[in-house]
């Protein structure tokens, strides 16, 4: 499936929330991280430092050790603020809409608080995948400075538009940026290094429900303006 075109791989490609219990060969994972390389970045300062992580063992740990920490009402503790402290919209309501129209398509409450709290752990056990990708960056390119974020950040599209190349499938997870220092601290991270986010790598259980939302994207007159 290498011969996919930019767009396909582009328009093709959703997060996927249920995987097959089978991680990605080693080789791929490399052809994978080998073109995502090449993502450009300022001043060429690659900031990006990846934990390629197929071991069960080593995944059910970070993810037992985040569980854990949220069920005992433990708060947020990350590197980076992902989401805006004051949401506003159109953005607060396209979050509500993606949140409930997913509810709605698995058909779960949303009063249905031991549901739903099962359905948010499914993000720590990786949606069943066996391989996550933890991207991470030295804490100094973010000292008062944003580039490395924006960065990373296309450096973890090009990983997933990759993927998508050699029929992988992916999921982004901010729900990992919210627990970093967890995840540094079950990983042992060197102390310089801040975990940004993860992306899950798999292949997509194609009976599942989950698997076939999608939600809607904004429209070209929302987010485009045109000067010629």
């Amino acid at each position: 499936m290498e011969n996919i075109s930019v767009i396909d791989a582009i328009t093709s490609r959703s997060s996927k929330r249920k995987f097959l219990n089978k991680s990605v060969p080693k080789d791929i994972q490399e052809k994978i991280l080998e073109a995502a390389s090449m993502t450009p970045s300022g001043a060429n300062m690659q900031p990006w430092i990846v934990y390629a992580i197929s071991n069960k063992e080593v995944l059910d740990n970070i993810g037992n050790d985040i569980i854990k920490h949220i069920d005992g009402g433990g708060e947020i503790d990350q590197f980076i603020q992902y989401y805006p402290i004051n949401w506003i919209n159109p953005y607060k309501k396209r979050r509500i809409t993606t949140g409930s129209g997913l509810y709605k398509h698995l058909e779960v409450d949303r009063k249905d608080e031991e549901k739903r709290k099962e359905l948010w752990h499914d993000n720590y056990r990786w949606f069943g995948a066996q391989t996550v990708f933890f991207i991470c960056t030295d804490k100094s390119l973010i000292e008062g400075a944003q580039g490395a974020l924006i960065d990373c950040g296309a450096y973890m599209q090009s990983i997933m538009l990759a993927a998508q190349a050699y029929g992988i499938d992916s999921c982004p997870q901010g729900s990992t940026t919210e627990y970093g220092k967890i995840i540094a601290k079950t990983l042992d991270l060197p102390g310089n290094l801040a975990l940004l986010y993860s992306v899950v790598l798999g292949y997509e259980d194609t009976s599942a429900v989950q698997n076939t939302y999608q939600p809607k994207r904004a429209s070209m007159e929302e987010i485009v303006t045109f000067i010629d």
